[in-house]
């Protein structure tokens, strides 16, 4: 491993949101202490887990917590606002639970966002079901998470060859907040993340075209992030209620339609009545527990 830079190293906090991904969690923070540049703190914000029991950690570790309230969609945008409200540091590195970061990707992330401001997402790589992550975990290097992991397809062309720097891009709509690094003040001028979408869709996406509204930059960087595998659903049924209400209240903020392809896919089963060309979209029905199983698959992403 290469040396870790030390204090003289403009100071940077790492901010986790999660609610029930312990293992994924501590496998996120252990990536973390493993990195070559070290941040001033790690801050976890929980949500609606108010029992939970934050990992070992070799660097400072924070908690706070966020609820939505009972049987409420989980509040992403409230508790990404409520870490970064926490947050000590002048630079903030937002860091999905379910991403290990490689060992280097904090000091590319960071020189390229010293280079480009405004938004700089780091490059996804997905663990396949196999993945030797428990090697990882114990000792193995990242030549281990490289080789079981594939890049996003749709993401792949986005980001450097490694080594080179950031991209700049007019990209917005394919903006992730899986792991991104952005200065206080900046995130300050975006405003946050708007708290009115509440569960999963659509919220990455507003607070990119919000950013883009502002005159933010945004670049894409060659530093790697690994999610961590565990199934997903082909198109996300499991969210389906929360995406029709976020994408309703996406067209009416931005004039446009989000996340076509799920609402499209949503439309030919027969769960919603979409006009794509015009304002409407409801929902018609939901999954039954049989549906939902056959539309799980165990692939990367």
């Amino acid at each position: 491993m290469q040396p870790q830079h030390t204090g003289s190293d403009p100071a940077f906090s790492v901010l986790i949101i999660s609610s029930g991904r312990d293992i994924h969690l501590a496998n996120a923070v252990r990536g973390i202490c493993r990195s070559t540049r070290l941040p001033a703190e790690i801050v976890v914000c929980y949500m609606d887990q108010p029992a939970a029991v934050p990992p070992a950690s070799d660097v400072p570790l924070r908690v706070v917590h966020v609820s939505g309230g009972a049987g409420a969609p989980l509040p992403l945008g409230a508790a990404r606002n409520a870490a970064a409200a926490a947050a000590r540091s002048g630079t903030l590195v937002f860091l999905d639970v379910d991403c290990i970061p490689a060992a280097d990707m904090f000091d590319r992330l960071l020189a390229d966002l010293d280079r480009t401001g405004g938004l700089v997402m780091a490059a996804p790589r997905y663990l396949t079901a196999d993945a030797g992550v428990r090697d990882w975990a114990s000792g193995g290097g990242d030549s281990v998470l490289y080789r079981d992991s594939v890049p996003h397809h749709a993401r792949a062309s986005l980001a450097p060859a490694p080594g080179e720097a950031a991209i700049a891009s007019q990209e917005y709509a394919l903006f992730w907040s899986l792991g991104f690094a952005v200065h206080r003040d900046t995130y300050g001028r975006i405003g946050g993340f708007d708290e009115s979408f509440a569960g999963y869709g659509g919220e990455d996406t507003d607070f990119a075209f919000t950013a883009r509204r502002k005159a933010v930059p945004l670049a894409f960087s060659a530093a790697t992030m690994f999610h961590q595998h565990h199934g997903v659903h082909r198109p996300p049924l499991h969210h389906l209620e929360s995406i029709v209400v976020n994408a309703v209240a996406f067209r009416r903020k931005w004039g446009g339609w989000p996340m076509t392809g799920w609402l499209e896919a949503f439309a030919s089963a027969g769960y919603v009545d979409w006009d794509r060309d015009g304002e409407y979209l409801h929902l018609l029905r939901v999954p039954g527990p049989a549906e939902l199983a056959a539309a799980r698959v165990n692939e990367p992403y």
